[in-house]
């Protein structure tokens, strides 16, 4: 306590850090805790996962796995047919999943299209504007006068890219894809189908991929400038050094020394899914959902979308000098006390009469 007067006694203000011994007695700050578990176990929380890549390498089983239960788009669409989609076409399906009085809406975001056809040029872009469109409409409801207490959030979280298992160097539009995607949402990429190749093809094959990865500059989740502290460095690193996650998905169960366990059953015996010894699954899933889900949703929130809405309120930003405002459109107030309306709400501008 006399270090904290002390402190205070030399102009800094009423300012200084006061540790649980220095208390008089118990005040149950810690408490606050609680009521955040209480009031997010109420609410529930939402988390969006799309999966990018050419048909056949396991998306929707994969994801089935993740979450184990059937949740992609694929295992919910009654008499589903693989048809090779002519274009892009993003598809979403959305579910409640509830563990232990925890609730999470999961939307998974399919992009069958992508990678299929002969000519892949610009196959991105769907994708892209997809990603975008979701920023918009967050800013859209995120700058109403009257705005929700509660803004429902479809921007994309988390974007896994299945890369085929060819064992040489990443293809020109995992490259070009990747690299577009990077800047704007957080991409995990992963090896599909890594039974596929020996131990040693598949060690090779990482290392050729984060020397691409390197050399053309692309940025994959976890980025090294988001760590916030030395703690979360040294597990970080560890990730950076594992990515990409060379996987096995699937949704059958097989006995193993009397245990029920994930796996596929080849002759030469059973691939287990959540075997360390065998595929990389448990690390994937440990980083999307048991370590760094929340990270995901504050990266999106903190480093993407404030970039878009930066960059969007610069360029649509328009002074009003005798307007009216529709009460439907949203408002702001710069920092000079300037009314500002982005340019997306111009057409609802009436000149008073």
């Amino acid at each position: 306590m006399a270090q904290f007067w002390q402190y205070c006694s030399k102009g800094h203000g009423l300012q200084g850090t006061i540790k649980g011994r220095d208390l008089f007695g118990y005040v149950g700050i810690e408490a606050v805790l609680d009521q955040m578990r209480r009031k997010t176990m109420k609410a529930g929380f939402e988390f969006n996962i799309m999966v990018v890549g050419q048909s056949g390498l396991g998306k929707s089983t994969l994801v089935n796995t993740l979450f184990k239960s059937k949740v992609s788009r694929k295992s919910c669409t009654p008499n589903y047919e693989e048809k090779i989609s002519k274009t892009v076409k993003l598809q979403s399906v959305s579910h409640v999943i509830e563990e232990k009085g925890v609730k999470m809406k999961l939307t998974v975001i399919d992009t069958p299209g992508f990678g299929d056809q002969i000519n892949n040029e610009n196959c991105w872009e769907p994708i892209v504007n997809y990603v975008n469109e979701q920023y918009e409409r967050y800013l859209k409801e995120e700058l109403y006068v009257n705005r929700k207490r509660r803004i429902p959030d479809t921007r994309v979280h988390c974007c896994v890219y299945f890369l085929p298992a060819t064992g040489h160097w990443l293809r020109p539009i995992d490259v070009e894809f990747m690299k577009r995607l990077g800047k704007i949402v957080s991409i995990v990429p992963v090896i599909a189908k890594a039974d596929t190749l020996t131990m040693e093809e598949r060690q090779e094959f990482k290392q050729r991929i984060r020397h691409d990865l390197k050399a053309n500059g692309i940025r994959v989740y976890p980025q090294t400038e988001y760590d916030e502290d030395p703690e979360d460095r040294i597990l970080n690193d560890k990730i950076r050094e594992n990515i990409p996650f060379a996987v096995v998905g699937t949704d059958k169960e097989h006995q193993v020394n009397g245990n029920k366990v994930l796996g596929r059953k080849t002759k030469w015996g059973i691939i287990e899914v959540e075997n360390m010894a065998h595929c990389e699954f448990a690390n994937l899933r440990d980083l999307l959902i048991r370590s760094h889900l929340q990270d995901l949703k504050d990266v999106t929130h903190n480093i993407h979308y404030e970039t878009f809405r930066v960059r969007r309120l610069n360029e649509s930003n328009l002074t009003v000098h005798g307007l009216a405002l529709c009460p439907q459109i949203p408002c702001l107030l710069s920092s000079d006390s300037t009314l500002t309306v982005p340019k997306f709400h111009v057409n609802c501008l009436q000149t008073p009469r």
